[in-house]
């Protein structure tokens, strides 16, 4: 198949992508960004016991019902129970006991005094305010109840998520493996960042990109690597690392040059060929091919084909590998602060910047091979072919990154 629409490529690209099975279990501080692989149920009541939200003295609401500033109630402290501290001691009417925040509440009261409304008595208390029954106090289960599912199987972990697991007493945490993938470069132009520029070649700005985008999704990459422009080396690589990884990502060498070895190197391996083509800018050469299940994205060698290809079409990918619903792509309708002036000969993706009062397209070239304008840019204008151009204050179609 070829030339296809971006839907049309994104149906073959998740048709030939299967969600990860594999589960493992981690530690609860290692467990940020992950995905429940069950539904995690409360197994008792939290807190386990009425607790005092207060500093100050827990009693019975009916010694209280007299009590104000200038004619105090006067109660015997029978003990103090600090938190952590437990007491099986029924405090009866007449009685009170000192009592700290997060401290259990011990039978028979039915109310907590602030200990600013006493006299911080120790052997008796004189209180000076009334209370209602039930103020001032925690009850058990308050947070959660025993066999509440308090987090659903493919959840999100993050900091509030790690808190609720702990207050439930995990340790550990069963969540879905990482989604694996390799990135693999061409190029007999790019040199590693670090090293001095030679004359005719250029820094690899395309794996560093893509592999930190592949990071921002939270993938594990198992190899990411400089293939020479040889159409048996590249062959070679993705044989080694096929039988490691759950995707293969390759930029570069997709066109029809002299030195476009992807072509040849998956006819090598006998990979089965998808899609070669998506009608769009930029992106348009991206070739898509199967090996041994595993899917292959053979991206454009231009950096900001890669941007953009990353997001429109790996990001669907993983959101179906990992069932990650941040994965999930979002399109919203914003306002156009400025105009982009060129005819739109086919579908293209503009680089641009979303806030609460519209959408902004920064100054300066906009060519595939030009990442530089990118900076501090949060989404992509979707332009659909045939408009002459989009002006300031026409609506855009936006995608967020």
């Amino acid at each position: 198949m070829e030339n296809l629409t971006v839907e049309e490529a994104l149906e073959q690209l998740l048709c030939h992508t299967k969600e990860i099975e594999e589960t493992e279990e981690v530690s609860l501080l290692l467990a940020r960004g992950r995905i429940l692989a069950k539904d995690e149920k409360a197994e008792f009541d939290n807190p386990p016991f009425d607790r005092s939200p207060v500093d100050g003295y827990a009693c019975h609401f009916e010694d209280l019902s007299e009590a104000k500033s200038d004619t105090p109630v006067c109660l015997k402290v029978i003990e103090e129970i600090d938190a952590g501290q437990y007491s099986d001691r029924e405090v009866k009417l007449g009685e009170a006991v000192r009592i700290m925040t997060g401290a259990a509440i011990p039978t028979g009261c039915d109310c907590c005094v602030r200990q600013e409304d006493t006299d911080y008595g120790e052997d008796t208390v004189k209180i000076f305010k009334s209370k209602k029954k039930w103020q001032d106090y925690c009850f058990q289960g308050e947070d959660f109840k025993k066999d509440t599912v308090l987090l659903k199987k493919g959840t999100k972990i993050g900091f509030v998520e790690t808190g609720i697991l702990a207050s439930m007493g995990r340790a550990k945490v069963l969540v879905k493996r990482k989604v694996k993938a390799a990135v693999l470069t061409t190029g007999d132009e790019v040199m590693t960042p670090g090293q001095p520029l030679l004359p005719g070649k250029i820094y690899n700005s395309n794996q560093s990109l893509l592999a930190t985008r592949l990071l921002d999704f939270d993938v594990e990459l198992v190899r990411i690597d400089t293939i020479q422009d040889e159409p048996q080396k590249m062959a070679e690589a993705i044989k080694e690392i096929a039988g490691q990884v759950d995707l293969i990502v390759t930029t570069g060498a997709v066109s029809v040059g002299k030195k476009d070895i992807m072509h040849e190197a998956l006819r090598l391996i006998g990979a089965e060929r998808i899609f070669w083509r998506v009608l769009m800018k930029p992106g348009m050469p991206t070739l898509f091919s199967v090996y041994h299940d595993v899917p292959i994205v053979s991206l454009s060698g231009n950096p900001f084909g890669v941007a953009v290809s990353v997001d429109v079409l790996i990001r669907p990918m993983l959101h179906k590998m990992t069932q990650d619903e941040t994965l999930a792509i979002v399109h919203k309708k914003c306002v156009l602060k400025n105009e982009f002036s060129k005819k739109i000969k086919g579908r293209r993706y503009v680089r641009a910047f979303v806030d609460e009062t519209g959408v902004m397209i920064p100054c300066g070239l906009h060519s595939n091979g030009v990442l530089a304008t990118m900076a501090g840019c949060n989404c992509l204008i979707d332009m659909q072919e045939g408009r002459p151009g989009i002006h300031a204050g026409e609506e855009a179609e936006v995608l967020l990154l």
